[in-house]
């Protein structure tokens, strides 16, 4: 027969503060992101004094005229797409971790991200198409309109799939394994998408699951924007939710939430945190998962009034730092930010593990 704890019971298992959000620490984040963002524009292959830098961005004037159209149009915008990818991919992560409550769950965990994917092959890899040749020769591979929109589609069709089956599925652990099967099937038509496209196509393809910052304009930030604010207010207005379903779905019923409510609005927000950022900016792995652990280990606490907002900030650090490293300060090559996530993030996990030694007791 189950039991319903006490609330003294959950405050000393689960370590939620009594007290409002610990302002101080975020405004140390808040701190950290400005010196990233300062860092993110002051690096790259063409050096720019930092007293220069400083007038461009307070008065959008410098000496250099070139200055300034390099950092008004690619690094301001670059650095404000890390800032909105990393924080909507970690508080994408968190919101799945906790709804199945298992530490390896992330964004592309409902096969959202799979479903992107299979929109951008079927532009890129129609071939001898208009459309293909448009999207591709014409607008760019990263900064095609057509591509975004193919992946918007894409991520919009399996979200509806999802939203679908969880109103008929209760258990979170089946609609996470129907999430996981949905990616599969998608991944496996691309591939075979794949097997019979051509290498030029492939290659355009493959390009774009590299993932890439320095596609976004600034024109497309102002679309990018709003998803990425809608999904993360939708996050944090659920934050109660999700401090009771953390506790199981009989205690969270036992609080008067509907756990099926919840769940839609759950799914619905991660599908615009992560699907508006694949769709801009192509996929993104590791930062979903690494983040949140990285935030609960530091805070010491499962409260999401706190998480959500720290793991924002955490995850527009992280990606804006990774993308210092992906630009390689003082050279021309721009390394793929995809997998300078992967080896910034394992290393984070890994320390995460060995420091708590077990991930699973934050979600029972």
């Amino acid at each position: 027969m189950w039991v319903l704890m006490s609330s003294s019971e959950v405050h000393t298992k689960h370590k939620w503060p009594d007290t409002t959000i610990n302002t101080g620490y975020l405004l140390l984040l808040v701190a950290g992101v400005a010196v990233l963002f300062l860092g993110n524009i002051a690096l790259g292959s063409v050096s720019i004094p930092i007293g220069d830098i400083i007038n461009i961005l307070f008065r959008g004037e410098s000496d250099n005229a070139a200055w300034v159209k390099i950092i008004e149009n690619i690094r301001i915008p670059r650095a404000f797409t890390a800032i909105l990818a990393g924080s909507a991919l970690s508080v994408g992560g968190l919101l799945m971790q906790t709804l199945f409550r298992n530490p390896l769950a992330g964004p592309s965990v409902l096969g959202i991200t799979a479903g992107a994917s299979l929109g951008v092959a079927i532009v890129m890899l129609t071939a001898g198409t208009i459309t293909s040749i448009f999207a591709i020769q014409q607008l760019g591979s990263l900064g095609s309109w057509m591509i975004i929109v193919a992946a918007s589609i894409g991520s919009a069709a399996v979200l509806l799939l999802i939203l679908l089956i969880s109103m008929r599925i209760r258990d979170s652990v089946t609609l996470l394994i129907i999430g996981l099967m949905i990616g599969n099937m998608t991944i496996a038509l691309v591939s075979i998408w794949q097997y019979f496209s051509n290498p030029e196509q492939i290659r355009d393809y493959l390009i774009w699951t590299f993932g890439s910052l320095g596609g976004v304009t600034s024109g497309q930030l102002w679309l990018l924007t709003p998803v990425v604010v809608v999904g993360s207010f939708i996050a944090f207005g659920l934050s109660k939710n999700l401090n009771g379903m953390l506790l199981g779905e009989n205690y969270a019923r036992s609080m008067g939430l509907s756990v099926q409510r919840s769940r839609i609005w759950i799914i619905l927000s991660t599908s615009l945190l992560a699907g508006g950022v694949t769709a801009f900016c192509g996929p993104i792995g590791f930062v979903g998962v690494a983040v949140p652990h990285l935030t609960r280990s530091l805070l010491n606490t499962n409260e999401h009034r706190i998480l959500i907002p720290a793991t924002f900030l955490m995850g527009a650090m992280l990606m804006l730092a990774c993308d210092i490293v992906a630009q390689v300060p003082g050279s021309s090559t721009t390394l793929p930010i995809s997998a300078v996530t992967s080896m910034v993030g394992s290393p984070v996990v890994i320390w995460v593990i060995i420091k708590r030694k077990n991930l699973q007791a934050s979600f029972s």
